[in-house]
C-alpha cells in the first residue's frame, strides 16, 4: 500500500512539473545577483524574485517550496527582509522527506529566534523528530533546538536531550552534548538533569563525544559551585586522559600538524584550570602534567602555541609551584620573540595579568618587552607600554623612564596623553630626589607638547611649589626650554608651567647671574606670547598673571608691564579684558596693595593632601585659615588679635603690620539676639577704616560704608559679599573671621554650643523660632531678609512650601535660569531638630498644562547641619496660575512618614524675571 502511495505521489509531482514552469534555480539566482552592476539593479532582481517566491507560497501543494525557501534564505543572507517565509519553513519541517526537513530546519535557524512567537509552533515537531529512528533527522532537530531554544522550549525538551546523551550512537551523543551546552547557558537550573550522563561522557573514548562533554562540563562548573564540587573528583580521570593524548602515537584521524587532537587538549586544560582553581590538592595532581605539556609541546606550529597558551593560564590559575610559574613566564617570553604579531600581542596581554603574581619572573624579559615598544604594530606598542608601566620599580626606574620617554616622543597623539599621565604617576611614586622628579616632568612636557593632560601641569606646579631647593633651578630650566622653542603654540602646557614659575619666582630667575637672562628678554618673550594669534586663551591668562606678579617681584619692571597689559583693556575676550582693567586700577589707585595681593603662593597641596585635609607646612605655620572649624575654647582679645589679618590672609597672606584690621572681641556679638545679629564691634582707630574702604572699593563692594559701621542691637551682621570677587566662599557668612557657615555643611554648633539657625536661603540664616510665626509673617521675613541682603536679583521671592515637626521645605526661585514661560527653582529641605532624617524623597506633580522636570537630589539624608537641594523646572507656556502637589517621604527615628500637600497660593510674581 505504501509503495502504491509513493508511486502515486511521484506521478502527481511529475504532472505538476509539466503543468507549471519550473521556478528559477538557486544557482541561477546567485548568478543574476552577481551580474548586477549597481545596487538598484540588485534590488530589482531581488524584489522580482521575492514576488515570484510569494506567488509560489500561495499554492498549498507546491512541489517547489523547498527550492523557494532555499532562495529566500540566500536573499536573507544578503540583508533583505525574508520574514514572510517563516511559516513555509514550518511546513517543510513537518514534511516527511529529509530534503524538505533539512531546508526547513536551516530556515528555522536563520529566520526564527526566541523573540519570534512563531518558534513556539515547532516544539511538537522537534519533540517528534528527537524521537525519530533516523539519526540525521535527530541531529537536525538537536542543532535547531540548540540554536533557537527559549527557556520554555528548553524546559519542555530537556528530558529528550538527556535521553539522547545516553544513546549508544556516538553521533547522537555528540549532538546532544552540544545541545545540552546551549540549554544550560539559556536555563542554568536545568543542569541537574544532565549531571549523571555527563559523568559517564567524561570517560568517553570517542574524541568527538569527549570534546563536547568537556565543553558542557566546563560551562556547568563555571555556573554552579555545587556542580564544581561534583566534578572536582574527576580531576584524576581528566589528567589520565590528557596524558594519554600527549603520549599517544601518530593517529591520522586526530593529528593536526604533528600534534594529537590539539582542540581536545585545549578543552581539557581549560576544564582542569576551572576545577583546580583555589585547590592545593588539585594543583599538586596537575603539576606533573602541566610541566610535561609545557616542556614537550612543539612551538614551531601554531597548534602547539595554542596548547602552551592554555597551559600558561592553567599554571597561573591553579597556583602551581614557583618553578612552574617561572616556566610559564618563559613560555610567554618565547612568544614575544615569535614573528607572528598575533602571538606577540597575546603574550603581552597575558604578561599583564601575570606580572602581579610573579613580577621577578617577568622582569627577566624586560629587555624583550622594551623592544616591543619599537614594534611597527600600534596595538603591540600600546600593550608593551602598559606592561612597562607595571614593571617599573625603584631598581630599574631610570632605565625604564628613559625608554618610556623615548617611546613618548615618537608615539601617536592618542597615546601620548595616556603615556604622559602614567609617567607622571610613576615619577611621583618612585622619584629618588625632587630634582630628578622635576627634570623628568620637564622631559614629559617637552616630549608630549599639547597632548599632555591637565594633571601633568598641576603635578609639575605642585612639585615646584613644595620643594624650595629646586625652585631656582626649575624656573631657569623652564625659561631655557621655552626660549628655545621654535613654535610656542605646539607646547602650550610647557609654556603655562614656565609662566607660572616666572610669576612666582621671577626674582630667582633674574638673579641667577646668567648674562643671557635679562629683564628685557623675559618681557619681550611674554609680549610675543600674549600677541601670538595661535596661543590659547588659557596660556594668555597664565602669561598675563605672571607679568602682574613679576611687577611685584621686580619693581623696576612695573612701567613696562603696565604698557604691555593695558593694551588688553579692550580685548575681545572678557576675561583678559577684566584682568587688564583690574591690574590698571590696582596700579593707579591701590598700588600700596599690589605687593600683598601678589605675594608668593603657599605650597600647593597634593591630591592626597586635599582628600585628607593635611598639608606639608611646619607646626609653627599651622595657623587656622578662614573657613576652618572653630575650636570650642575660650577666646580672649589677645587671641583674636592674632586672627585680625583675616582679609589679608584671604588675599594671599600678609605679615602683621600697620595695615592690620583689628576688631576688638566681644562675646555678645556672636549671637546677640534670636537671629544672627547683635551689635557689631567698632573699628580700631588708627586709620584702619581708610584701608578697609580702599580694599572693598577695589573688590567692587557696595556695602563698604555699612560693613564696619556701628549698628543697633536689632541690626544683623552682613556677609562680606564684596569678597566674592576673589572667588572664595570660605569667609564666615556671619561676619566672624574663622567661623564657617557654608551651604549644606555648616557646623552644628557655634561658639559655646549655641545652636545653628536654619539656612533657609542660600547663605542666609534664620532663627529657631521662624516656624512659630504665622504664614504671612514667615513670608514677609523671607522677602525682607532677601531684599536686605541683596540676593533678590539672583534668587527672587522664596516661599515656605511645607514644614512639620521634623522637616522644612523652601522653594527658592533661580532667576538666572528662569524665562517668562518657565520657572526654575531650588527646593531646599532641612531638619527642624537634631534628629537625622533618612530615606528622604521629594516628589511633585503639576496639571497637564505644565511640564515638570525634577533633577536628581543632592542626597537622601537630612539633618540640622545638612541640607538637601533639588532643582525643579516647570514649563508654563500658557502662563497659567501655578498649582503643584507635593508628596514627601522620609524616615524619622526609624518610623516611615508620608506627607501630601497641595499648594495653590503662589505669589503672582513667583519666579518672574
Amino acid at each position: 500500500m505504501e509503495v502504491a502511495n509513493t508511486i502515486k505521489q511521484v506521478i502527481n509531482d511529475a504532472v505538476e512539473r509539466v503543468k507549471m514552469p519550473a521556478p528559477l534555480r538557486l544557482r541561477d539566482l546567485i548568478r543574476m545577483i552577481r551580474a548586477a552592476r549597481t545596487a538598484a539593479e540588485e534590488r530589482e532582481v531581488v524584489n522580482k524574485e521575492c514576488a515570484n517566491i510569494r506567488h509560489t507560497f500561495r499554492d498549498e501543494d507546491s512541489v517547489w517550496r523547498c527550492r523557494s525557501v532555499a532562495k529566500l534564505l540566500y536573499i536573507h543572507m544578503l540583508g533583505y527582509p525574508a520574514h514572510f517565509g517563516q511559516l513555509e519553513c514550518l511546513k517543510l519541517i513537518a514534511s516527511p522527506r529529509f530534503t524538505d526537513k533539512r531546508i526547513g530546519y536551516l530556515g528555522a535557524m536563520l529566520l526564527l529566534d526566541e523573540r519570534q512567537d512563531t518558534h513556539l509552533l515547532i516544539t511538537n515537531v522537534l519533540k517528534n523528530d528527537l524521537n525519530s529512528s533516523a539519526q540525521f533527522v535527530v541531529g537536525l532537530a538537536l542543532c535547531t533546538l540548540g540554536t533557537i531554544a527559549s527557556v520554555e522550549m528548553s524546559r519542555d525538551l530537556a528530558p529528550e536531550v538527556e535521553k539522547l546523551l545516553k544513546s549508544s550512537n556516538a553521533y547522537l551523543r555528540k549532538k546532544a552534548a552540544l545541545c545540552a551546552f546551549r540549554i544550560v547557558r539559556k536555563a542554568p537550573e536545568l543542569m541537574e538533569v544532565f549531571l549523571p550522563a555527563c559523568r559517564t561522557l567524561i570517560a568517553e573514548k570517542n574524541h568527538a563525544v569527549l570534546i563536547t562533554a568537556v565543553t558542557l562540563v566546563t560551562e556547568m562548573c563555571e555556573k554552579s559551585p555545587d556542580t564544581y564540587n561534583y566534578f572536582r573528583k574527576m580531576i584524576p580521570t581528566l589528567v589520565r586522559t590528557m596524558k594519554t593524548l600527549i603520549l599517544s602515537g601518530y593517529s591520522p584521524e586526530h593529528d593536526v600538524s604533528g600534534v594529537s587532537d590539539p582542540f581536545l587538549q585545549v578543552k581539557l586544560l581549560r576544564l582542569l584550570r576551572v576545577l583546580g582553581r583555589g585547590d592545593v590538592e588539585a594543583a599538586e595532581a596537575m603539576n606533573d602534567l602541566l610541566a610535561q605539556v609545557a616542556t614537550n609541546t612543539e612551538t614551531s606550529k601554531n597548534v602547539g602555541n595554542a596548547i602552551l597558551y592554555e597551559t600558561v593560564h592553567a599554571i597561573m590559575d591553579v597556583q602551581s609551584e614557583s618553578g612552574l610559574r617561572v616556566l610559564a613566564v618563559n613560555i610567554l617570553g618565547r612568544f614575544l620573540l615569535n614573528s607572528d604579531k598575533n602571538i606577540r600581542y597575546v603574550a603581552l596581554t597575558t604578561l599583564q595579568k601575570t606580572v602581579t603574581l610573579d613580577q621577578n619572573a617577568v622582569q627577566r624579559h624586560r629587555s624583550t618587552v622594551l623592544d616591543c615598544l619599537k614594534d611597527p604594530d600600534v596595538s603591540i606598542r600600546r600593550r608593551a607600554m602598559e606592561l612597562c608601566f607595571q614593571l617599573v620599580n625603584d631598581s630599574n626606574l631610570e632605565v625604564m623612564t628613559r625608554e618610556l620617554l623615548g617611546f613618548l616622543g615618537r608615539s601617536e597623539p592618542e597615546v601620548k596623553s595616556v603615556c604622559a599621565s602614567n609617567l607622571v604617576s610613576i615619577a611621583e611614586r618612585h622619584a629618588p630626589t625632587p630634582s630628578w622628579h622635576f627634570h623628568t616632568l620637564l622631559d614629559i612636557l617637552q616630549a608630549t607638547g599639547n597632548y599632555v593632560r591637565e594633571d601633568v601641569v598641576s603635578s609639575t606646579l605642585q612639585l615646584i611649589s613644595n620643594c624650595g631647593n629646586i625652585q631656582a633651578d626649575a624656573v631657569t630650566c623652564l625659561w631655557e626650554s621655552v626660549k628655545g622653542l621654535k613654535s610656542i603654540e605646539d607646547y602650550q602646557p610647557l609654556v603655562q608651567v614656565c609662566c607660572w614659575c616666572i610669576g612666582e619666582y621671577g626674582d630667582l630667575l633674574l638673579s641667577s647671574g646668567s648674562s643671557e637672562i635679562t629683564v628685557d628678554g623675559v618681557l619681550e618673550c611674554f609680549q610675543q606670547m600674549l600677541w601670538s594669534p595661535h596661543v590659547s586663551i588659557i596660556t594668555r591668562q597664565y602669561c598675563m598673571l605672571a607679568l602682574e606678579k613679576l611687577s611685584a617681584r621686580v619693581p623696576e619692571t612695573l612701567d613696562r608691564i603696565r604698557s604691555i597689559v593695558d593694551v588688553f583693556g579692550s580685548h575681545l575676550n572678557i576675561d583678559l579684558q577684566q584682568r587688564a582693567v583690574e591690574f590698571g586700577a590696582l596700579c593707579r589707585s591701590f598700588d600700596h596693595l599690589r605687593g600683598p595681593i601678589f605675594e608668593k603662593m603657599l605650597p600647593l597641596p597634593s591630591d592626597k593632601q586635599r582628600q585628607t585635609g593635611t598639608t606639608d607646612s611646619s607646626p609653627e605655620d599651622d595657623e587656622p585659615l578662614i573657613g576652618s572649624p572653630v575650636k570650642e575654647t575660650s577666646i580672649t582679645p589677645a587671641d583674636h588679635s592674632n586672627d585680625s589679618n583675616a582679609i589679608m590672609d584671604l588675599l594671599a597672606g600678609m605679615d602683621t603690620g600697620e595695615h592690620d584690621i583689628v576688631i576688638p572681641w566681644n562675646e555678645s556679638s556672636v549671637f546677640g539676639s534670636s537671629e544672627i545679629g547683635g551689635q557689631q564691634p567698632p573699628l580700631n582707630s588708627g586709620g584702619i577704616g581708610v584701608l578697609s574702604n580702599d580694599l572693598l572699593d577695589l573688590l567692587g563692594s557696595s556695602c563698604s560704608g555699612d560693613l564696619f559701621s556701628s549698628t543697633s542691637s536689632s541690626s544683623q551682621l552682613q556677609p562680606l559679599s564684596g569678597l566674592a570677587v576673589l572667588g572664595t566662599s570660605s569667609f564666615s557668612s556671619t561676619g566672624i573671621p574663622g567661623m564657617s557657615m557654608g551651604r549644606g555643611n555648616s557646623v552644628s554648633e557655634g561658639i559655646h554650643g549655641t545652636p545653628t539657625p536654619y539656612e533657609l536661603l542660600p547663605g542666609q540664616f534664620f532663627s529657631l523660632s521662624f516656624f512659630s510665626l504665622s504664614p504671612l509673617e514667615q513670608q514677609s521675613t523671607l522677602w525682607n531678609r532677601a531684599e536686605q541682603d541683596g540676593i533678590m536679583s539672583e534668587y527672587g521671592k522664596a516661599m515656605v512650601a511645607f514644614f512639620d515637626e521634623n522637616i522644612w521645605i523652601i522653594f527658592v526661585p533661580l532667576l538666572a535660569y528662569s524665562i517668562p514661560t518657565s520657572i526654575v527653582m531650588q527646593v531646599r529641605s532641612g531638619s527642624r531638630n537634631s534628629n537625622q532624617i533618612s530615606d528622604f524623597v521629594f516628589q511633585a506633580a503639576v496639571p497637564k498644562t505644565f511640564q515638570l522636570t525634577l533633577d536628581s537630589p543632592s542626597g537622601t539624608v537630612v539633618s540640622h547641619t545638612s541640607i538637601v537641594t533639588q532643582k525643579i523646572t516647570i514649563g508654563n507656556p500658557n502662563k497659567s496660575v501655578l498649582k503643584i502637589k507635593l508628596k514627601i517621604n522620609y524616615t524619622a527615628n526609624g518610623i516611615p512618614v508620608e506627607k501630601i500637600k497641595e499648594i495653590y497660593d503662589f505669589p503672582s510674581d513667583f519666579g518672574s524675571v
